[in-house]
């Protein structure tokens, strides 16, 4: 076999105290599609920005075709051959720009680009690209009138203009109907076939079992996983990459009382089937699945962010199809939201307002905010949930990420709800404060459902009553947390039980 194009050997990576990378080896041959997976956390993210002449590393070396490679920014890494598809789409593209601009951008702007610009050589260029892609858009519409789908289909044609030696694809079908996807497949192996070594970052077994050459798990900033062997073995890297040793909690599981929730033949995603779920009074259900697998497209769902594209929901024996955020959080339907940055907390204001915001209107009078109710609600959410701070007075950024997400987790539960729908309550939190948060959900159960979604397996199987597999944005298993198969529920969580999608 000929020597790697590209290699990676002991490479590392901290931030302050904390280790993302800790001696990661890597090879890429020419003509291979290689492809990483890991956990959220799993250094995935650094190692593209290391490579991609974002950050600087630490420690180790990388090469390309045997000689040293240290790009000083993201130009300097795509002029040596290296081109990385961000999994942020806007990273790939200039919004303000039409596609024909976008595509040809890095000409105009790299070494050997003309004095004057031409607006005919860039249209010509421009379809030359498209038509190697397959990309069908209009060339003079700009990219903000453009759905994130095709956004992202030009942000990946961007990138093989440059012909590389090298690419790198982050979730590249994220945001790609199944029409869309096959279109980059297809892409994917003419450069195959041309010698481009392809890393291939994805959790979508669609995507794996029809592009891998070879599956390398990363965890915790360390490869611990290397799968060669034809057939490639995706339980087992599903398992290296989530870890070799699942823990057991001892759980009673509980049967709900009722049914609170249901949905018949939902279908969140336009390549998905349809699926059906309940949910019962005082019942805790996960719903576990690796990143990418619709997840989050169902807690939005339910939620009133996006609307399902079939099938029906029911909350409390009456019909259930929220408009809005609004609608649903009137409804008793509460969701503490994924990305507690973005979308949860607000630094700007301390303990007590950031947990009664949802509610204002609920405990004002006379539209006046009585702030000795909003106080004393937070001083019992501090006792309750052990949140470390001074006072309820403090201010939501003195606050460790794990006693933030306390914070968002007692705002949605300071008023009675229906449906509580927690999206990765654990990420970014240490042990003590995962079980703090765990105890505090299964304490307080009775009167609601509960709806939680993790990617790792000892959140769910220490917490919840019922353990739900999503594959391909579709259920694919159902374990009561009693004796669970823990093989079998790997298996599910690799995709090797699509045929049996409840």
């Amino acid at each position: 076999m000929a020597d790697p194009v590209f290699r990676i050997a002991d490479l590392r990576k901290s931030f302050g105290p904390t280790q993302v990378l800790d001696g990661v080896s890597l090879e890429l041959n020419a003509g291979e599609v290689t492809v990483l997976m890991g956990a959220n956390g799993a250094g995935k993210s650094t190692l593209v920005r290391i490579v991609s002449g974002v950050y600087d590393r630490d420690g180790g070396t990388i090469t390309l075709d045997g000689k040293n490679f240290s790009p000083a920014s993201p130009a300097d890494a795509i002029r040596a051959g290296v081109v990385t598809v961000h999994q942020n789409i806007n990273d790939g593209v200039v919004v303000a720009l039409d596609v024909a601009t976008n595509l040809t951008l890095d000409r105009l702007n790299g070494s050997g680009a003309r004095l004057f610009f031409n607006p005919r050589s860039v249209r010509r260029q421009a379809r030359e690209v498209a038509a190697r892609m397959g990309l069908e858009v209009d060339l003079n519409a700009e990219i903000s009138a453009l759905s994130l789908a095709d956004r992202q289909m030009v942000a990946i044609a961007r990138a093989m203009a440059h012909e590389p030696k090298v690419l790198i694809l982050d979730e590249p079908t994220s945001s790609l109907s199944s029409a869309e996807a096959n279109r980059l497949f297809e892409v994917v192996d003419r450069l195959r076939e041309r010698g481009v070594a392809i890393l291939y970052i994805s959790h979508r077994m669609s995507d794996i079992r029809r592009l891998a050459d070879r599956i390398v798990t990363l965890r915790d900033g360390r490869i611990t996983g290397t799968f060669n062997s034809k057939p490639l073995d995706y339980e087992g890297a599903v398992n290296a990459m989530l870890g070799q040793t699942i823990h057991r909690a001892e759980i009673a599981a509980r049967d709900g009382a009722h049914t609170i929730f249901s949905a018949e033949h939902l279908r969140i995603a336009d390549h998905a089937r349809p699926f059906s779920l309940g949910l019962g009074d005082g019942e805790i259900v996960a719903i576990t699945g690796l990143v990418g697998v619709g997840k989050t497209a169902l807690a939005e769902t339910l939620f009133g962010v996006r609307a399902p594209l079939g099938g029906m929901m029911n909350l409390n024996g009456n019909a259930y199809a929220p408009q809005s955020t609004a609608e649903a959080i009137k409804a008793g339907v509460f969701l503490v939201a994924k990305d507690r940055a973005e979308s949860g907390i607000i630094k700007d204001f301390n303990l007590y307002e950031n947990l009664s915001l949802p509610f204002l209107d609920r405990i004002s009078r006379l539209s006046v905010v009585p702030r000795r109710t909003e106080r004393a609600v937070a001083r019992e959410a501090i006792s309750e949930l052990g949140i470390v701070c001074r006072t309820e007075r403090d201010d939501m950024a003195t606050l460790s990420g794990g006693n933030q997400q306390k914070v968002m987790v007692a705002r949605w539960m300071s008023q009675p709800a229906s449906l509580f729908i927690l999206d990765e309550p654990f990420q970014g939190v240490d042990i003590a404060a995962r079980r703090d948060i765990a105890n505090k959900l299964r304490e307080s159960a009775r009167g609601r459902a509960t709806l939680i979604f993790v990617t790792e397996l000892d959140e769910a199987l220490e917490t919840a009553d019922r353990i739900l597999v999503m594959s391909e944005h579709t259920i694919v298993g159902e374990h009561r947390n009693a004796d669970v198969d823990i093989d079998r529920l790997l298996a599910e969580i690799a995709g090797q039980n699509l045929k049996g999608a409840a």
